[in-house]
């Protein structure tokens, strides 16, 4: 569909809370256009393997235009998605309904009574994203149900709830979730490659339910646009529109052009809604709260492999995460798998040894190698490392919060409160040694955190939390820039606590709640039949 001049809403960025946001308020029967940085992907445009990596890796200044980011900061290594349907497209499925916790936590509790309020928008996310229990665990699974009964924990051990089409493997059928009028989809043939680009239209991308859904509905995405401005048109408070001012983000010659709306939604993510509103504050939109870019939390993970001695044993098999156990109250452990041959993180990684400087870790791994050579040369050399390589993802709901602020060099982190995201976890460490154990294996972690003590993390949040003000956060209950009129942040800035598990569920639920709040647009007499038909569609979601 041709892109028009003028807008009621704008969206900058399609993951979670940019597709919720998009199909709810094409239903209302508004004008909506979806910007977004990243690539259209088709099922065929995914890499077989990450291998590939300027099929795999977004990193623009080498011309890699891929759907994966890595982004480093003093605090905290940060892996995104960047693409039509954003971290849909790299995220491993999973859709857990976070603890009591996050829903009284401090931070966010006294602005409503969360868990009640959001039950009804999680069922619904959760029906829109097609989620079912994985049916099958494989090896990796059982060693997990196995660390569970030697913890006294098997009553905390089940399958992942995942957002993957579990039909007859690789045969295509008509529309399975929404009547007739979603995408044909595939069933899940188990490889392992979810993360890496579902190449088997299993997987349950925001493409194929919320953004697919909108567009029926008149809603415009356009690809491979960078936001760079939001500008008020006349009233300081935008109460009279904005002008969105946008460029390409993978051109040779940066094509630019500008349009105009009513309303703005930000869901760039952290790693897009925060930067440009740092930008925005400085120059556009003043008003801002003092907020931005404070109260950035992670899930306080720890990421850890195994790769096993023992040739006969596959972790490649099922889907990327299929299992989860909670350890304690406060924390999570789920084994998490690449496809068969997708072993580049391999050229990252390292001995897993803690210690309080990098001297003291440098020394521990060159006696790691010197007690056992023959053993670490074999994991180092191992011929399939995904298929050989059981990865541990660790999450905690324990708070702790960074800033991000703008440098001479881009963004910056800084700690605020709390101990500083750290990847040397000692439960982790012991639960990492303990299952090494079960599959005769050997602990593994990335380079960048033995030698720089850095952790890494998938979920990434806050930064444009709520609260009762403008002192407090960026944005109220309901999801409204404080300042302004008509604006809304939809994505994981918005998340004001530590879930503690991935919080993809969240965001969509929390989007949900938001633009349910939005009224129907009001349209003259020569729109209602238009209209009409429009909410007759949307009732199928």
């Amino acid at each position: 569909m041709t892109p028009h001049s003028h807008y009621d809403y704008i969206i900058i960025g399609s993951g979670f809370g940019g597709s919720v946001a998009a199909l709810r308020l094409a239903e209302k029967g508004y004008r909506v256009l979806v910007l977004e940085k990243g690539k259209w992907f088709k099922s065929q445009d995914f890499p077989k393997r990450n291998w590939n990596i300027k099929k795999w890796l977004w990193i623009p200044l080498l011309r890699f235009f891929g759907f994966f980011k890595i982004s480093f900061f003093r605090h905290i290594t940060i892996l995104s998605g960047v693409g039509v349907g954003g971290g849909s497209l790299v995220y491993a499925n999973t859709l857990p309904l976070p603890e009591k916790e996050f829903f009284q936590a401090d931070s966010w509790a006294h602005l409503a009574d969360w868990e009640t309020e959001l039950a009804e928008h999680y069922e619904t996310a959760s029906k829109m994203l097609g989620t079912v229990p994985n049916p099958r665990l494989e090896t990796g699974d059982l060693a997990l149900q196995k660390l569970a009964r030697e913890m006294g924990k098997q009553e905390y051990f089940s399958p992942t709830e995942v957002a993957v089409f579990f039909g007859e493997p690789e045969l295509e059928v008509p529309d399975p979730y929404f009547g007739g009028k979603g995408p044909s989809r595939a069933g899940c043939n188990f490889c392992g490659g979810c993360m890496t680009g579902c190449r088997y239209n299993a997987k349950n991308t925001l493409d194929k339910n919320y953004l697919y859904l909108a567009q029926q509905l008149g809603a415009v995405i356009q690809a491979e646009s960078e936001v760079y401005d939001v500008m008020p048109l006349n009233a300081v408070d935008g109460s009279t529109g904005y002008r969105v001012s946008w460029k390409n983000s993978t051109g040779f010659f940066k094509k630019k052009g500008e349009f105009e709306a009513r309303g703005i939604v930000f869901a760039g993510g952290v790693l897009g809604t925060v930067p440009l509103l740092l930008k925005l504050k400085r120059t556009s939109l003043p008003g801002l709260s003092r907020k931005v870019g404070c109260d950035i939390r992670t899930n306080s993970e720890s990421l850890i492999g195994i790769t096993s001695y023992d040739k006969k044993k596959s972790f490649s098999d099922g889907i990327a995460i299929s299992s989860i156990v909670q350890t304690d109250e406060h924390s999570h452990l789920e084994p998490v798998r690449y496809a068969s041959g997708s072993g580049f993180w391999r050229l990252l990684m390292s001995p897993l040894v803690h210690g309080s400087n990098v001297f003291t870790r440098i020394a521990r791994v060159i006696e790691v190698f010197l007690k056992h050579p023959i053993l670490n040369l074999k994991v180092m050399l191992v011929w399939d490392w995904a298929r050989r390589t059981q990865i541990l993802l660790f999450m905690r709901t324990l708070d702790s919060t960074l800033r991000f602020s703008r440098g001479l060099f881009g963004m910056k982190s800084s700690m605020i409160r709390g101990k500083s995201p750290t990847p040397f976890v000692p439960e982790a460490k012991e639960l990492a040694e303990r299952y090494a154990e079960i599959i005769n294996g050997k602990p593994i972690v990335l380079l960048s955190e033995t030698v720089l003590g850095i952790p890494t993390t998938a979920h990434i949040l806050g930064g444009a939390v709520m609260g009762r003000d403008a002192s407090e956060g960026v944005i109220d209950k309901n999801n409204k820039v404080f300042g302004y009129q008509n604006m809304y942040v939809c994505d994981g800035s918005a998340i004001s606590a530590n879930p503690g598990v991935n919080p993809s569920l969240s965001i969509s639920a929390i989007a949900e709640r938001a633009m349910g709040k939005i009224p129907m647009k009001e349209v003259s007499n020569e729109n209602t039949s238009e209209l009409t038909a429009m909410k007759s569609q949307s009732r199928l979601t």
